[in-house]
């Protein structure tokens, strides 16, 4: 069995803890692997190496930056293959996605790296005679990364890439159900010559690990990827020295379906973006709201092509649509929220239980609910699973107001044949991003932001990188 230690400095060490943190398998429970408990003492040490490795890495050209990112993709992809079966092992994501996951995190550095000749600032019209007023952009110093559990190594990329693009050095966090992929990774970095101190990472407890990054004076920025409760935790924490945070929090995504929507497209695209890896994405739909004349049709495809979806074991179920789910916890959840919503009167039209067929592992089949209110708690609260409620609208005033009734506003979809309703609802949703008859899926050059309560700042693209950089303004007067 394999056992993980912190990478701080450039090398790998152990921590004083003498506990260590077990790896399950979700779809065997069995321990896969040990990593060691990261302390306070290790992340004060992380962002110290970072702090004194910051200065020497701004002033390197960020063309000599890039290459390092281009170095970082080079070694994702000559271990691509490795890296996919790590990551379905320790998180339950079929082998299909994780080796998508794996792919786009290479083209994510190189992407970054392709920002290197373009982070510019401004000249600027100075209302006095003989002067130029310069905008500069320039890095914030050490950025610290918090992971989550269900994209772990792309959100690792989003994190790192993005801040060391920019002249910042990086201390990552793993989530602690899911730092395999991200540990190894480390491991093949240390072939790539990256100056010691530049990237580190410390696996452990968020109230241990997690609160003494967010807190520590050294932390120019905080970029967390999970909960709303785990947000504002950092929230808090970030205070005390008025630390810069950007959070990619909770989604209650809902889907618009109209009666002039080519049904076969938004019958897949719901269904593929509810049951990619299980439900547990946080711009999925979560939620779907169908025009009244045509909503018995589109739940009865919709419940067809939803029965038709496979789940097997994460790595030998090579085809399978879904596998299972992350941990016993997110079982727990989902399972008592799908109860709890037929005690309020929802009726389950298929799955709503754990398959017969397995005999271990946190399986739970895709569900679709229908006959549900719009204040009960399946539509307003995330379920983070392979579960999809569906109501009916008569206008699209009514959808869309129901669509913006949340405490969440990542993502949102509508399919619709009419620009005029597309014009509308993309006006009119309170959400970061709009999807028009298409799937939940971002892309890396767009830009993931939350409204509300799923968050603040956010990432990707050209505002993405900013986020890591401050803005400095010079006024210089000449004689």
């Amino acid at each position: 069995m394999k056992h993980y230690k912190q990478y701080i400095n450039g090398q790998f060490i152990d921590s004083k803890a003498t506990s260590v943190i077990e790896i399950l398998n979700p779809c065997t429970e069995q321990v896969i692997s040990t990593i060691s408990t990261g302390t306070v003492e290790d992340a004060n040490n992380a962002l110290e190496a970072a702090q004194a490795a910051q200065p020497a890495w701004e002033a390197l050209p960020a063309i000599q930056r890039a290459a390092f990112l281009h170095k970082m993709a080079d070694v994702i992809r000559a271990n691509r293959v490795f890296l996919a079966e790590t990551l379905s092992k320790e998180q339950a994501k079929v082998i299909g996605l994780a080796q998508v996951e794996i792919d786009v995190t290479a083209d994510y550095f190189d992407y970054n790296a392709g920002w290197a000749r373009r982070i510019e600032g401004e000249i600027i019209q100075s209302d006095r005679e003989k002067e130029h007023i310069y905008l500069h952009k320039v890095p914030i110093g050490v950025a610290v990364g918090i992971c989550p559990w269900n994209f772990p190594f792309f959100v690792m990329a989003r994190k790192v890439a993005a801040s060391l693009i920019t002249g910042n050095t990086c201390v990552i966090k793993p989530s602690s159900e899911a730092p395999n992929t991200i540990m190894e990774f480390a491991d093949f970095i240390q072939t790539i010559g990256l100056p010691n101190g530049v990237l580190n990472f410390v696996c452990g407890a968020g109230r241990t690990v997690g609160n003494a990054l967010s807190k520590s004076p050294i932390t120019g920025i905080i970029s967390l990827t999970g909960s709303v409760g785990a947000g504002q935790k950092v929230i808090t924490a970030a205070a005390e020295n008025i630390t810069k945070v950007s959070l990619e929090l909770g989604g209650k995504a809902p889907a618009i379906v109209c009666a002039d929507a080519n049904m076969e497209l938004a019958v897949n695209s719901v269904v593929s973006s509810k049951v990619i890896f299980s439900g547990q994405v946080c711009n999925c739909a979560e939620r779907v709201y169908v025009e009244d004349s045509i909503y018995d049709e589109f739940v009865d495809k919709l419940t067809k092509k939803m029965s038709q979806v496979t789940i097997e074991d994460a790595l030998t179920g090579v085809n399978a649509d879904m596998s299972s789910l992350v941990s016993k916890d997110q079982l727990d959840k989902i399972s008592e929220m799908v109860e709890f919503a037929k005690k309020e009167g929802a009726e389950v039209l298929v799955g709503g239980k754990r398959p017969e067929k397995f005999d271990r592992g946190y399986f739970y089949e895709p569900t679709i609910l229908t006959n549900c209110s719009q204040d009960s708690r399946i539509i307003q609260e995330e379920v983070f699973g392979p579960v999809l409620p569906v109501m009916k609208f008569n206008t699209l005033d009514e959808a869309i107001a129901m669509s913006n009734d949340t405490e969440f506003g990542l993502t949102s979809s509508i399919f619709s044949e009419n620009f005029n309703n597309i014009m509308k609802a993309t006006n009119g949703l309170h959400f970061g991003e709009t999807y028009v008859n298409r799937e939940h899926f971002e892309a890396i050059q767009g830009f993931h932001a939350g409204w509300k309560k799923s968050g603040v700042g956010g990432a990707d693209g050209k505002h993405g990188m900013e986020e890591y950089l401050h803005t400095r303004v010079v006024y210089a007067k000449y004689y």
